[in-house]
């Protein structure tokens, strides 16, 4: 078959074929320059260590009565009452959520409009308006009866009694956490290839040994992620029910810095607490995601 070009073609035994390794290694290997990259990297610098300074040179910052506040009983007392909001609220929320997950997963048309509904309206009303709503329950109903549906009661309970302030946040958070996290779970279970269940279900495993140890096990990769966010987003919401005038955290530094006045030292005891919770929660998070990643290939 006769060359393409017009150059005779080379020979194995011609010395041009093939360059000898003396001239491969008589060439000056240069590294790629990257000027920009070292002046975004200086300009970084820069203004870090200018914000650093800031805050150690301003007594604006007063960080004496930062040290004073950020372990007081006050304060410790407050970051407990927000912790448990954030334990009750993710652990109804997501207990409510699994349901309503597969509620919409269901074959039954009925139970998929009513787990619908539920997230759609939800996601829809803000937080602070269903918090309120909760809070004010005793206005609506004044009590609860159980018994019969549209029938007599067999004992009812006061609502003014029932629903106190911290009822009705950790009902609150709870609930509106729900919606999200079924449509976290939703997503997860629905990320799991379908030949998994299909397989299961050929080797005759119950329904629900499939969705405990094939199902689930495999949805929690995708489901983690995502979760934890919404945990983190709603440690840090629990500052919302301030407004039922609930002593957690954020409620405690406002209470103390209207009384002081020292409002930035105060802020930033609450902002460095919910720093060092949100890091010890992203710990955990890693370690429960390494556990879960168990044989999936990255």
């Amino acid at each position: 078959m006769s060359s393409l070009t017009s150059d005779p073609p080379l020979s194995k035994g011609d010395p041009a074929a093939a360059p000898p390794d003396d001239d491969y290694a008589a060439l000056r290997v240069v590294p790629v320059r990257h000027p920009w990259r070292w002046a975004a990297v200086a300009a970084t610098a820069v203004l870090l260590v200018q914000f650093a300074h800031g805050l150690i040179t301003n007594s604006a910052w007063e960080w004496e009565v930062f040290a004073e506040f950020f372990t007081a009983d006050v304060i410790l007392e407050a970051v407990w009452v927000t912790l448990q909001l954030t334990f009750y609220g993710t652990a109804i929320g997501f207990a409510l959520g699994v349901v309503l997950a597969f509620m919409r997963l269901s074959a039954s048309p009925f139970l998929k409009s009513v787990a619908f509904a539920y997230i759609w309206a939800f996601r829809s009303i803000p937080l602070i308006v269903q918090l309120l709503f909760w809070f004010n329950l005793a206005y609506l109903y004044k009590e609860l009866q159980f018994g019969i549906p549209f029938g007599p009661g067999f004992f009812s309970f006061d609502t003014m009694g029932l629903v106190g302030a911290m009822s009705a946040a950790v009902l609150g958070l709870a609930l509106h956490q729900a919606a999200y996290a079924a449509e976290i779970v939703r997503a997860g279970v629905l990320a799991v290839d379908s030949g998994q269940v299909e397989a299961a279900a050929a080797l005759g495993i119950p329904r629900l040994r499939q969705l405990r140890r094939i199902v689930l096990p495999q949805a929690m990769r995708s489901i983690l992620p995502n979760a934890a966010n919404e945990i983190i987003s709603l440690f840090k919401g629990t500052s919302i029910v301030s407004v039922m005038a609930i002593g957690e955290l954020f409620y405690q530094v406002q209470v103390i810095y209207g009384r002081t006045g020292r409002v930035v030292p105060l802020l930033m005891v609450a902002t460095v607490w919910y720093i060092l919770l949100t890091s010890a929660l992203s710990v955990l998070q890693h370690y429960v995601e390494r556990h879960f990643s168990k044989g999936a290939t990255r």
